[in-house]
């Protein structure tokens, strides 16, 4: 029976928040454990189910993931990476390893390093000079040289929202079980497109994105390639490696780089055509607007986005510009029910709410992490609940429901995401019966789409700007668009050779 060894690091690392993510933000687990391991929507358990469907041996090493933030921890980082070495190493002795399989990100950057999947691909390639490494990665990878240069294949997922991940684990499998039964030779090539895009622009439920992900399916279906990907960048880290990517995997590597310099040529000639998708308003108009369709006799309830300060996109999560001006609204208070607001990431508020269910309490919260977007709020309210070790998030945490000024603010004690409506509800409040439901998302995730009967975006202030040119960007490549819009762009001059 052939063996793999499988790992899995995910998190996107935004270099404009200050946070250092490190242990007590990161869920890991190890060793057998992985197989215990049922995600819905997983690339790793795609990678091992395809794997164990063939008839081959897995062998597990660690699945460490969080929820985006700033960048992770340098020992942190050297301390996962050697110990899926060190689990890589021990499993050769055992028995030779056949191929290694992986669900990485693709932005994962460590503090003083760079590039986290990078720099364990080179060592697990010069650790396994002889052996197929295929990988499964998140649409919004940054392609960096060392990645390239370490692995035979990657392939990132096809929609966003990110609803395909264990279908790239599978394909990711595939292309191992290619390598290994048909002894493919993977060749790959990669496309730099300077462009810089926004999630919130290239949404795959509609155009450009839907059209350009047809194409690229159409590819795939061609004789000869096994992987062909869009990696959208990352827009909130500022480094030198900055781009979106076209990456194309092929059994031959004049066929990978003609389908890859043509479909770059594609998504840049669809450079303009991004835009944000859903209403999208400044911090005023979005409220005006809001509190208009209130007022009319829309079907509630209206969600908004804090999109400036999104923690699934790596922002602190503890900015209060959009909170303070929905509590010092005069319209705030006539609502029909509090509105419903998740939330400030804040451990020394969150543990002061501790005990107090029911009570009048008075705490400052906000700007304990961002101190120069934001300032902190003091406020006389109410905490109507409190959840001790919340499990919904990578690491368990408190969370508490603190109401003042005709708002319920969701506080917390972990940096959490708010993804899901579980946050609300576990909390007492179902934000189907809410009049306005804010979110610090950009665009909703499917689970708070469904229950939003209208959707706007504001543009918030954080670590998460959705106008990207009011960053302070000093290292990406420049030209690159949309910071610069007329420059020429060749796809052939920005083909990376291994």
């Amino acid at each position: 029976m052939k063996r793999v060894l499988v790992a899995s690091m995910m998190h996107e690392s935004n270099s404009f928040n200050p946070i250092i993510a490190g242990e007590n933000d990161f869920g890991v687990v190890r060793g057998e454990k992985l197989f215990e391991r049922n995600p819905k929507n997983d690339p790793l358990r795609g990678v091992m189910d395809t794997l164990q469907e063939q008839g081959y041996e897995v062998v597990p090493t660690l699945f460490a993931s969080a929820v985006p933030n700033g960048e992770v921890d340098h020992d942190f980082y050297m301390g996962l990476k050697a110990e899926i070495l060190e689990r890589a190493r021990q499993a050769q002795e055992e028995k030779p390893l056949d191929a290694i399989t992986l669900a990485l990100h693709g932005s994962m950057r460590v503090k003083g390093l760079g590039d986290a999947e990078g720099y364990l691909l080179e060592e697990l390639r010069e650790m396994f000079p002889d052996i197929p490494i295929f990988c499964a990665l998140d649409m919004h990878t940054t392609m960096t040289v060392r990645m390239h240069e370490n692995c035979d294949g990657f392939v990132g997922f096809k929609c966003a929202p990110h609803t395909d991940r264990y279908e790239t684990g599978i394909h990711a499998a595939q292309m191992t079980i290619a390598a290994l039964e048909n002894h493919v030779q993977a060749k790959s090539a990669w496309v730099k497109v300077p462009i810089l895009i926004a999630g919130e622009q290239s949404s795959t439920t509609v155009e450009p994105m839907k059209g350009l992900i047809t194409k690229l399916r159409e590819t795939e279906k061609k004789e000869g390639i096994l992987a062909a990907s869009y990696l959208m960048g990352f827009p909130w880290a500022d480094n030198e490696d900055s781009s979106v990517a076209v990456y194309v995997v092929a059994e031959e590597q004049e066929l990978a780089d003609r389908e890859a310099l043509r479909l770059a040529e594609i998504i840049w000639n669809t450079r303009n055509d991004f835009c944000f998708q859903t209403e999208t308003y400044t911090e005023e108009e979005t409220l005006n607007v809001a509190f208009d369709a209130i007022a009319n006799g829309q079907e509630l309830p209206v969600y908004l986005s804090d999109s400036g300060d999104n923690p699934t996109a790596g922002s602190s999560s503890d900015c209060t510009g959009f909170l303070k001006r929905i509590m010092d609204d005069p319209r705030t208070e006539q609502l029909k029910t509090p509105v419903l607001y998740g939330g400030i990431y804040d451990p020394e508020a969150t543990l002061a709410c501790k005990g107090k269910v029911g009570e009048e309490v008075t705490i400052t919260f906000g700007a304990k992490f961002d101190t120069t977007t934001t300032q902190p709020i003091t406020a006389t309210g109410t905490v109507k609940a409190y959840v001790e070790k919340w499990k919904k998030t990578s690491i368990p945490c408190d969370i508490a429901l603190f109401s003042s000024c005709g708002v319920d603010v969701v506080l917390a004690e972990g940096h959490i995401g708010y993804v899901s409506p579980d946050v609300f509800t576990d909390l007492g409040r179902d934000p189907k019966e809410a009049d306005i439901v804010v979110c610090k998302l950009g665009y909703l995730t499917a689970d708070q789409d469904a229950i939003a009967k209208r959707s706007i975006m504001a543009l918030t202030k954080g670590s998460t700007n959705e106008d990207l040119k009011t960053l302070n960007y000093t290292k990406v490549p420049r030209p690159i668009f949309p910071l610069d819009e007329e420059f020429a762009y060749e796809a052939k001059d920005n083909l990376v050779v291994k």
